[in-house]
């Protein structure tokens, strides 16, 4: 299971060192929890501790508040005053599941306008496939997610659409990939392969296969997720 983040956070607080490395740390904060959370470190109901967290992590109580508030707004944890904050007790993977069909919507939107953008420079989404692939093959799902959502992004960026790329972030994909991996992707390899026909389609300019792969795509996850829930214990 996951442990300290690679980087002690005095250094990272420090005068000289830059901010993104605080970002870094507190994502991989909200990795870590995120893992421990779907893993069943910590059961549902129970009580996440920030200062035991801090101090298991080698992390400041304020980057793991911060953690917990990104978390909740994922729907894995609940605060309440005076209570703390608590592992949600159901509905994550039928909350995952409602966000696919947002970013169907918005990755096919996108799609209209990115693949012919792509089609000239498809590095990036053949940078991001092989990075998949190499997650893969090391069985990392963390890094596998990362990869995964910047495949997505990359179509979404390239539609040139401010209005696009805010809403498609404002769901927080990176840490919904890694969930939705975690929780029911059991073969990295095949799950990294199923993003090759999409560039394929890309490649070749063809925006409404493109479109109708990435709803497939999302789809699939969303119908996995909603399986996977339907087969827990009541």
């Amino acid at each position: 299971m996951a442990g300290r983040p690679p980087n002690d956070e005095a250094t990272v607080g420090s005068a000289s060192a830059p901010s993104i490395r605080r970002a870094m740390i507190g994502s991989q904060v909200r990795q870590i929890l995120l893992e421990q959370i779907l893993g069943g470190t910590y059961e549902p109901g129970e009580r996440l501790v920030e200062t035991r967290i801090a101090r298991d992590l080698g992390v400041s109580q304020g980057t793991v508040r911060e953690a917990l508030r990104a978390l909740e707004g994922l729907g894995f944890v609940d605060s309440a005053p005076y209570q703390g904050t608590r592992v949600r007790r159901a509905r994550t993977r039928e909350e995952l599941a409602a966000i696919h069909p947002v970013r169907e919507a918005l990755e096919t939107l996108a799609a209209k306008t990115a693949v012919p953008n792509l089609a000239k420079d498809p590095a990036p989404l053949q940078d991001a496939i092989a990075a998949m692939r190499r997650a893969a093959k090391a069985g990392d799902a963390r890094t596998y997610a990362e990869h995964n959502a910047d495949f997505h992004r990359t179509i979404v960026v390239a539609s040139g659409n401010p209005a696009l790329l805010t809403a498609w972030e404002s769901l927080a994909v990176e840490m919904r990939s890694l969930a939705t991996t975690l929780t029911t992707v059991v073969d990295l390899k095949v799950a990294a392969e199923r993003h090759a026909p999409i560039l394929a389609a890309v490649l070749d300019g063809d925006i409404e296969l493109v479109c109708s792969l990435l709803r497939d795509h999302q789809n699939m996850y969303k119908n996995l997720s909603l399986d996977q829930l339907a087969n827990q214990p009541t």
